[in-house]
């Protein structure tokens, strides 16, 4: 897996996710997208970091621009929250699969 500004592109080509002239907020967008509808609870923890990920650049890049992005940034705070609970609820939910299996 390649690495470019950061982030993983599984296509092992350069992953696109904008610069700080022209904010890309689809790169996260995608990712988070990704993540949420993983099925492969394997992949899930890769899928959830790589979300992270993005959305800690995208934040950092509207952190340097001028101007106003609250309704960006709002949609990044919404969206790491989303990806808290998600890992959150993954971890639950894997640990309760291995109990029953246990017993």
């Amino acid at each position: 897996m390649q690495f470019q500004n950061g982030l993983p592109s599984d296509t092992g080509g350069i992953m696109n996710t904008g610069s700080s002239k022209s904010l890309d907020s689809g790169a996260w967008r995608d990712l988070y997208k990704a993540a949420l509808f993983e099925v492969d609870n394997a992949r899930l923890p890769e899928r959830i970091a790589q979300a992270q990920k993005a959305l800690a650049l995208t934040a950092r890049e509207l952190f340097h621009m001028a101007g106003d992005h609250i309704e960006e940034e709002q949609a990044l705070d919404d969206t790491m929250y989303a990806l808290h609970a998600l890992r959150n609820t993954s971890q639950t939910t894997h640990c309760i699969a291995h109990r029953s299996e246990a017993a």
